[in-house]
């Protein structure tokens, strides 16, 4: 049965990606087996017009790394801030109705947060299954020395030995989540380190006082510029945290990631590792019934 015919589920219509001929084609992407169920980005948010555009446009993304893949996006269990958003409870109530193979839930987040919790639950009840969070991963530290450099706080990359008088000599790695997703922070910190050549630090959002003493270690430390580099996608986190951590450090911050073409590419290859893996053809030919 289409996903078309499910009320009120803005599930797409699965449709096959073209494969590039010639010599210098790309590597050819990994094929989403028939029936596949349908990928779902958890927003852990609620819909509306800070979280739509950044949602909207990694599910572009996807689409154009996967084309085969099923993608839409499901916000926070409760009302949805804005007309035609779906929340999570509500779309897999739909899949279920209309007899569709539970959707594979893959939240959008860099690490480990408290709605994690509320969105197992929500899957336990409909048998859906939940990936992993995003990160740690060297993508994210790809995209946030690309936000740092952009901000004017780090060199585009270390083959470039321009001098930027701005440059971050310690950077505070922000994300929210509490201490545990700190604690989780710190492996993309050290990899965005060997990126930067400078000291990474991780410190959460969400605790107060947690990132004025990152930022006091690093200056402890010899650090004169510190700076502060959100591990957010960012409808999770709240911008008044952002703001404030600025505010209360006196440090020069880089945006969020955003809608950065590899969280793309990391949403599309985490639901792809939680398919179940298809037979090889030889054991799915003797499976096959004989006439």
């Amino acid at each position: 049965m289409s996903t078309a015919a499910i009320p009120g589920a803005p599930l797409p219509v699965r449709t096959p990606g073209s494969r590039a001929r010639g010599r210098h084609r790309r590597p050819e992407r990994p094929e989403v087996p028939a029936g596949a169920p349908a990928l779902v980005l958890a927003v852990p948010a609620t819909a509306g017009p800070e979280a739509r555009p950044v949602v909207e446009e990694l599910l572009s993304v996807v689409r154009g790394e996967q084309p085969g893949i099923e993608a839409t996006a499901a916000y926070l269990d409760g009302s949805p801030a804005e007309e035609g958003a779906a929340t999570v409870a509500g779309l897999l109530a739909a899949a279920a109705e209309a007899g569709l193979p539970a959707p594979v839930l893959v939240p959008l987040l860099a690490g480990p947060h408290e709605y994690l919790v509320e969105l197992h639950k929500l899957a336990a009840e409909h048998g859906a299954t939940v990936t992993d969070t995003l990160g740690p991963h060297p993508l994210l530290a790809e995209a946030v020395h690309v936000r740092l450099s952009e901000a004017g706080l780090a060199r585009a990359d270390r083959a470039r030995l321009f001098a930027i008088t701005t440059a971050a000599d310690g950077v505070v790695l922000t994300t929210v989540g509490g201490e545990e997703a700190a604690a989780a922070a710190g492996i993309t910190g050290v990899l965005l380190a060997a990126r930067l050549a400078v000291p990474v630090v991780a410190a959460a959002l969400d605790v107060p006082g947690s990132v004025a003493a990152a930022v006091e270690h690093l200056r402890a430390t010899g650090s004169q510029r510190p700076a502060l580099a959100p591990l957010v996608i960012g409808p999770e986190a709240d911008p008044e945290l952002l703001a404030t951590a600025a505010e209360e450090t006196g440090c020069p911050g880089a945006a969020p990631i955003g809608a950065y073409q590899t969280v793309g590419q990391l949403i599309a290859s985490t639901y792809l590792a939680a398919l179940p893996t298809p037979p090889p053809a030889e054991e799915a030919a003797e499976e096959a019934p004989t006439a």
